[in-house]
């Protein structure tokens, strides 16, 4: 196929949604106020096909970008090369406005879990992500976004706290960052600190794009509130607060809006990016 052309070098400070194949036609005829689209990486790898001409026509029209989920940066081997190619052949190919990954391991000796596991924060733990996202950096030929994890425990043998670590790989690498303000809800609430100071404490300067969606709600096993970074509901009055308080430090950013299980029809979704761009609205007045 040949290669997407589009002139979107940047994603705007605008509300993005996750794209989700049956919401196409909608997002060609009536895409307001959404501004830009995410793909995640793995569902575009193969060879040509609907997806690819999707993605294409889309590319046309909005800026992308490029979310991976399986590059496992946080894993104590090396990055798997066949994985790392595919992707670097898919982001030659779209040339995104944005890529970014996930803080996280996903992966043990030649094995993938469907899941993204929590790190450690200590120097060995540091220098391992910060070799693995150079090496990204320099594969794919651009600057990438690191996103925050949601934890559900704290490691004793951590000697950072997320934000000074997080502040370190920015240094280290010139990586930017992804803020997901849900995430940062969800860790609070089930570690039990207050997300403000960590967003007070996060280094807002590096940050390329800012991500909210919904979780579920449960209790463990003493019944203290245990919050799930599901992506499949609504965004909660507290994380738009939280947005809010976000927003009113960092200033306008790209905005995204994921939902990525029980996907609701378009008005559905159109209605969170609306809230998104009032909050963007907000910061602007």
């Amino acid at each position: 196929m040949p290669d997407a052309t589009h002139s979107f070098p940047h994603l705007p400070n605008a509300p993005g949604v996750g794209y989700k194949p049956q919401h196409f036609s909608d997002i060609l005829e009536n895409p307001a106020p959404v501004g830009w689209l995410e793909i995640h990486a793995e569902n575009y790898m193969g060879d040509g096909g609907r997806p690819l001409a999707q993605l294409r026509v889309l590319s046309e029209r909005f800026p992308i970008s490029v979310h991976g989920v399986g590059l496992s940066i946080g894993g104590e081997g090396r990055l798997d090369p066949d994985h790392l190619a595919r992707l670097k052949h898919l982001v030659g190919w779209l040339n995104p406005a944005s890529f970014s990954e996930h803080l996280a391991w996903s992966t043990h000796d030649s094995h993938f879990l469907n899941d993204l596991l929590p790190l450690p924060y200590t120097k060995d733990t540091l220098s391992r992500v910060a070799d693995h996202i150079d090496e990204v950096q320099e594969t794919l030929g651009r600057r990438m976004l690191l996103e925050n994890p949601s934890s559900y425990l704290a490691f004793d043998e951590s000697t950072y706290t997320e934000t000074d670590f997080l502040a370190e790989i920015v240094r280290r690498t010139g990586c930017g960052l992804l803020l997901d303000v849900n995430n940062v809800f969800v860790s609070a609430t089930n570690l039990g600190y207050a997300p403000q100071g960590y967003i007070d404490a996060y280094p807002l300067d590096a940050v390329g794009e800012i991500h909210l969606g919904g979780h579920d709600e449960d209790e463990d096993d003493h019944g203290a509130p245990l919050l799930i970074d599901s992506h499949g509901r609504e965004v909660v009055d507290p994380v738009w607060a939280l947005l809010d308080y976000t927003l009113a430090k960092s200033g306008p950013k790209p905005l995204l809006v994921e939902w990525d299980t029980d996907v609701p029809d378009w008005p559905v979704l159109a209605d969170e990016a609306r809230r998104a761009d009032a909050a963007l609205t907000r910061v602007l007045a």
